[in-house]
């Protein structure tokens, strides 16, 4: 028995009890399909216990789940054993900054919109140091460098990346005109890295109407195993319900079409820069 299941182990659980509820059964019926006590089934669908290959499959022929591929990746999710880089932090970071890191791992693509702040992919140490420091209560030095350590490695990703920056966050100064100079030109050196669009939102555009819209759409190996991420006071919500996740991906198409062009971003963000 998982003690704290991880935010992936909790998403394959809840995929299989959408199987099982999609096929109208309960979990005393689909205890007895696989000859398990329905507290099986309810611990496996809670992430409190692992299910192997073999029974998954099992699941799945009786659930009269017929998408091979999407089977696949619930199998490769049910036997992933990697022990990641962020293992390290366990017991020393919230939960909830390993979760951002296996998921960043096991992602085919991301995107991003940003309203206040740069985000945490692309800022700079110093950056990300202000924005910890700003924390209430405060951390102790201690936690602050774990935090901050933890998001450089965090950014060694090549993935596909898609960031749209509204103007207020290359703007709004966490710490001084200097770090502020240089966060602006890190951005612009990363614009021209291949597998990152960046991309701005200026305060002048009209009608621009989501400016509080920030969010973060992780891709999965298959559309319906995607996932929106929300910031919330006291850690990360993980959004992937198929309605909630095709209206996220309708709201940063809206946004990605209103905001600069990648040419005209970085000249944008070049002209901030020598403003300061």
């Amino acid at each position: 028995m998982r003690r704290e299941p991880t935010a992936r182990q909790l998403r394959l659980a809840t995929e299989l009890r959408r199987l099982r509820e999609a096929a109208d059964l309960n979990a005393r019926q689909a205890a007895a399909l696989l000859g398990v006590s329905p507290a099986q089934i309810t611990h496996i669908e809670s992430g409190l216990a692992g299910v192997s290959e073999q029974r998954l499959r099992r699941l799945a022929s009786h659930y009269a789940c017929t998408d091979d591929e999407f089977i696949d990746a619930l199998v490769a999710m049910a036997t992933d054993r990697t022990r990641g880089w962020w293992e390290e932090y366990r017991g020393l970071l919230p939960t909830s900054f390993l979760d951002l890191s296996e998921l960043d791992h096991h992602a085919s693509f991301r995107r991003e919109v940003a309203i206040l702040f740069v985000p945490g992919l692309l800022q700079t140490e110093q950056y990300a140091r202000s924005v910890f420091s700003s924390r209430v209560p405060e951390l102790t030095p201690d936690e602050l460098e774990l935090r901050v350590r933890h998001r450089m490695a965090r950014q060694e990703i090549s993935i596909p990346y898609e960031v749209v920056i509204h103007e207020a966050a290359l703007r709004i100064r966490v710490s001084d005109r200097a770090a502020s100079r240089t966060q602006l030109a890190r951005l612009v050196e990363l614009s021209e890295a291949n597998h990152i669009t960046l991309r701005v939102i200026p305060f002048d555009l009209d009608g621009f109407s989501r400016a509080s819209n920030t969010m973060t759409y992780v891709g999965g190996p298959l559309p319906k195993l995607d996932t929106v991420v929300r910031d919330a006071p006291y850690g990360s919500i993980f959004i992937d319900s198929e309605a909630q996740l095709n209206a996220y991906r309708t709201r940063f198409r809206k946004v990605e079409a209103v905001a600069l062009a990648p040419e005209r971003s970085r000249d944008f963000i070049h002209k901030l820069a020598k403003e300061l």
